[in-house]
């Protein structure tokens, strides 16, 4: 049986508690439509947040990772650059010692062997500079490009005359300069062997260079998957939302002109 009653208005409050569900969820839709994330606190998906920030940290260390690659690489084209130069400084000091080499020349071998002992003291500025002047032990060279087993080592050997094997720093006759010919030739070898080591560690970088890229896509992928919001989903919810709210002020209205209306008993 009905009744009608001016201290409890159940009918109000019923809408009054559906009117802020839907207000719950209107701003739980906006919220996500704004920011473009499925969660935006804890409360939203605690699981999903532990792993997506797990996903985040990973991403966060895979991009530092590519940085230390490409300065890692920036150095190795440093020192690549002044490898290539001490060849030059090689090819011109195997044409001195050459001509000076042959008797039936009529070469100053004095002035020929002035330059070669120039050019011995700018290999060794040139190894200097490019950080290359630790003899047998050669220098150290290591990045760190993952948290998985991510340091890119190696060593790169000296480049220096004394490293080179060059001794003959000077000639006075033919078989000295045939002497400097043959550790000059003997340092070519040795200086590619070097620049095989920084080739080897350039092209070791550039292949870390390109895992970390395609693991960064892939893991932000899959944080994405777990952290942004379905636009398309979001927006249908904010028109439902919308409706029903529109709906619930109504329905509230009515049921509390329904209230009032119980005072016409008392004319």
């Amino acid at each position: 049986m009905a009744s009608f009653s001016v201290v409890n208005n159940i009918a109000s409050q019923n809408a009054q508690s559906n009117l802020a569900m839907t207000s719950v969820g209107l701003n739980k839709a906006l919220g996500r439509l704004s920011s473009g994330f499925r969660i935006n606190q804890s409360g939203d998906d605690a699981a999903g947040l532990a792993v997506a920030n797990t996903y985040r940290n990973d991403i966060a260390i895979l991009n530092q990772g590519i940085r230390n690659a490409n300065d890692g690489m920036s150095v190795l084209q440093i020192k690549d650059s002044a490898l290539a130069n001490i060849a030059t400084v090689l090819d011109r000091m195997s044409t001195l010692a050459t001509q000076a080499s042959s008797d039936a020349g009529e070469a100053d071998i004095a002035k020929l062997s002035s330059e070669f002992n120039t050019l011995t003291s700018e290999i060794d500025r040139e190894a200097a500079i490019a950080g290359l002047t630790n003899g047998a032990t050669g220098t150290a060279f290591s990045v760190f490009v993952s948290a998985s087993n991510g340091t890119i080592a190696g060593t790169l050997s000296g480049v220096d005359t004394s490293d080179l094997g060059i001794t003959q720093l000077t000639f006075t006759s033919v078989a000295q300069a045939q002497t400097a010919l043959t550790q000059v030739k003997s340092a070519v070898s040795s200086l590619a062997n070097v620049q095989n080591q920084v080739g080897t560690l350039t092209n070791r970088l550039q292949f870390a260079v390109s895992l970390s890229s395609s693991q960064v896509v892939n893991t932000q992928a899959a944080e994405s998957r777990i952290r942004d919001a379905n636009i398309a989903e979001e927006s249908a919810n904010m028109t439902k939302f919308n409706i029903l709210s529109q709906a619930g002020i109504a329905a509230l209205a009515q049921a509390n002109q329904a209230s009032s209306s119980v005072l016409g008993l008392l004319r």
